[in-house]
């Protein structure tokens, strides 16, 4: 009986704990379904957890996903779900835009900013100048994108920038954020202010450093005995050379050190061609709409000059010679920013109208900064007229590549011996600068007298002689 007494006894208590077992498997079935329920939720939209769903959770620790737990959960869900669907449209991320780096040519891989043309918190339109980037040849504008308000500049002036750099941020919507939150555009305002300042005393602090250094002459006064006595540094002033200028200086002495430069002289009577420019110039102006010059008479004059002589319209090329069949000429502009050189192309095809508004402009537009690259890509033979500034005679230097450039000079009148007697002429001294590698004096001298013999009698362009 004891025996039989034992067996049920361990038979009840075998039974509890199967029975706790089965539960525990029955409650996790519920935990992992309900799991499961929120993880497929929070793939979707996030998933509520309201006071509501905990306790309809710890009330129904049985539920399986009756029908009143899921009613009261999709609708906590689509409460949820559609205020955090609405925000993402109310965002003004859309409403920025970025001023890039435009492509500058093909030559040309970065630049310097110059300077900005505008300031943060200023409106712009589109396609409207913001800043200036200087190159080796031109100065190139950065333009605005879209319209709206200058938020910020990624940049500083004098950093150089490449095509492609963000050089500022543009909102178009500024206008509706100042009205609407104007406390929180003071604080991104103010925020960028002091940066500058920051910077500023870290580049003054060595000009400071260093005038105490400059300003210490009691070695140089014990030396002044022996040698001479220089000027305090202190009235000196170092000033960064420009991208052009750095670009001009290095082509001129590239051009000594690569060319045998030779330069011949000669002189023009200059009376016929200022006669034809007296006579016709009202009716020239009145049929064309631009002054008849002088400069259009040489450039007539180098053509006929380089279809006589086409070596000095050649370059060396390696171990080649390369003869250009066509007669691009180069006219040197001085400009405020440096020296650029655009181009009169297919200068033997123009009359003296066509060759007079295109000198005038190339001029405008070198003058205003507003020349482009391909105006000024090729050439092959350079005049330069210096005297416009009064140089009575010079020696210029070869455009690379290539090989001769004429100069011009101021008219004054001299002496000369005319038909047998002395009388007043205006006379211009000429020069030419070739590359002695590739021409000879005989060509270069023939070049010279034939650009004489036109200037001094035009009519022979007319009869071709």
């Amino acid at each position: 009986m004891m025996l039989r007494a034992v067996i049920r006894r361990a038979s009840t208590r075998g039974s509890s704990p199967s029975s706790g077992l089965g539960k525990s498997l029955q409650s996790s079935r519920v935990a992992a379904s309900s799991q499961s329920f929120h993880s497929l939720s929070a793939t979707e939209t996030p998933v509520p957890r309201g006071s509501h769903a905990r306790s309809c959770c710890f009330h129904h620790r049985s539920c399986t996903g009756c029908s009143e737990c899921s009613r009261t959960v999709l609708s906590s869900f689509q409460g949820t779900a559609l205020q955090r669907w609405v925000r993402p449209f109310s965002s003004d991320s859309g409403d920025v835009v970025e001023a890039v780096v435009p492509h500058m040519g093909e030559s040309i891989t970065d630049g310097t900013l110059a300077n900005f043309l505008k300031k943060p918190g200023d409106r712009v339109e589109a396609d409207e100048a913001i800043a200036q980037i200087e190159t080796d040849k031109v100065t190139i504008d950065i333009a605005s994108p879209a319209s709206g308000v200058i938020q910020e500049f990624l940049v500083k002036e004098g950093d150089t920038v490449e095509p492609g750099n963000k050089v500022a941020i543009i909102s178009k919507s500024a206008d509706a954020v100042s009205h609407v939150a104007p406390s929180e555009k003071t604080p991104e305002k103010a925020a960028p202010k002091p940066s500058p300042p920051a910077e500023e005393p870290k580049v003054e602090s060595p000009k400071v450093a260093e005038k105490p250094k400059a300003s210490s002459p009691p070695p140089p006064t014990k030396q002044s005995a022996k040698e001479p006595q220089l000027p305090p540094k202190d009235r000196e002033r170092r000033v960064p050379m420009t991208r052009l200028r750095k670009r001009v200086a290095t082509r001129l002495k590239d051009s000594q050190n690569t060319f045998a430069l030779l330069t011949t002289f000669n002189e023009v009577d200059m009376t016929n061609l200022m006669k034809l420019r007296s006579q016709y110039k009202d009716a020239f102006f009145e049929k064309h709409g631009v002054k008849l010059g002088l400069m259009s008479g040489f450039i007539k004059a180098a053509v006929s000059a380089l279809q006589h002589q086409p070596v000095v319209n050649a370059v060396i090329d390696g171990d080649d010679i390369i003869y250009r069949d066509y007669v691009d000429i180069s006219i040197a502009v001085g400009t405020s920013k440096g020296l650029v050189v655009p181009v009169i192309r297919g200068a033997d095809k123009m009359n003296f109208a066509d060759i007079e508004k295109t000198i005038n402009s190339l001029a405008k537009k070198a003058n205003e900064g507003t020349i482009s690259i391909d105006e000024m890509a090729g050439g092959s033979f350079t005049v330069s007229n210096g005297g416009v500034y009064g140089s009575l005679i010079s020696t210029p230097i070869i455009n690379p590549p290539q090989s001769a450039i004429l100069g011009m000079h101021s008219i004054v009148q001299r002496p000369m011996v005319v038909g047998g007697s002395v009388v007043p002429r205006p006379m211009m001294y000429v020069a030419l600068t070739y590359d002695h590698r590739l021409i000879d004096g005989r060509e270069a001298v023939y070049f010279l007298r034939r650009i004489k013999d036109v200037v001094e009698d035009p009519q022979r362009l007319l009869l071709d002689i």
